[in-house]
């Protein structure tokens, strides 16, 4: 948008100053990102750039460490470990998030803040306390160290990313339509799957993705429950820092940036379509 005409000095400086600052917050935080990903191409078993990287000698980048990453039988599983409990758990939180998410809405929910704080806490509390408290809960009913106990553990940390965008779709949600599905005889379950469901859809799908998110890139609940049979591709990263220091990280993390922002331009593009459908576009 250009400045408009009755802007005055004053306005016009801050306009362009506004987008500097904006701009210097980008880099600060694309940086990291934008140094690792040309490294993950490096011809060399180094984390710096080499003379032939710097001057674009095409014998100074090879796909050598993506190669390396897909066939390596112990990277592989831990991609096989993360999808499984990635998707599982966000089965999990979504079922369990949309349901609370339907029972905050209501307003003669008692005690609604309370509830809301508590299920949202785990994203509150730092997730060492979390960690050290489900791994003495899951000893004790022996799902420590199992698929079972990192998939709740992880269903936990993503059920409130899914109360907080579904209950965000519902504030604009037309109650009467499913008063008016029940005055024609439909039960709550068909209102429910016919009318309320399709409308906040993109809610849930988009709470889902950030739950599916969170599971994937999650390392210290893993670090605590999981054992040799449920390493991640996390928990492989921080154990391939620790102990062989390869480049192959390096191709990992921008497969693993690569598939972020996949999700979330996916994010994005529902929560336009959710605006749309709510009528909440801007003309």
């Amino acid at each position: 948008m250009a400045v408009p005409t009755y802007a005055g000095p004053l306005e016009r400086t801050w306009y362009y100053t506004f987008r500097v600052i904006c701009g210097l917050i980008l880099f600060f935080l694309i940086a990291p990102i934008a140094v690792m990903v040309p490294l993950s191409f490096n011809a060399q078993p180094y984390f710096t750039y080499t003379r032939e990287m710097l001057s674009f000698d095409p014998d100074g980048y090879s796909l050598r460490w993506y190669r390396e990453f897909f066939n390596s039988t112990s990277w592989l599983n831990s991609i096989r470990n993360s999808v499984l409990i990635a998707i599982c758990a966000t089965l999990v939180a979504t079922g369990l998030g949309t349901l609370a998410a339907l029972g905050l809405s209501r307003k003669h929910m008692p005690f609604r803040g309370l509830i809301m704080g508590i299920l949202i806490s785990p994203m509150i509390v730092p997730l060492i306390i979390s960690a050290a408290g489900m791994f003495f809960f899951y000893s004790s009913i022996n799902l420590a160290q199992t698929f079972t106990g990192v998939i709740l553990a992880h269903a936990a940390l993503g059920t409130p990313f899914v109360i907080i965008t579904v209950t965000a779709t519902l504030v604009g949600f037309d109650h009467t339509l499913t008063r008016a599905a029940a005055s024609l005889g439909a039960s709550p379950a068909l209102a429910f799957r016919k009318i309320t469901l399709p409308l906040i859809m993109p809610g849930v799908i988009s709470g889902a993705l950030f739950a599916f998110i969170t599971s994937f890139d999650e390392i210290v609940i893993v670090l605590f429950v999981a054992g040799v049979e449920q390493r991640t591709i996390p928990r492989e990263m921080w154990s391939g820092i620790r102990e062989q220091i390869s480049p192959t990280i390096l191709a990992v993390a921008t497969i693993l940036v690569i598939m972020s922002i996949a999700l979330l331009t996916v994010v994005e593009l529902l929560r336009r379509r959710s605006d749309r459908i709510r009528g909440m576009t801007q003309s």
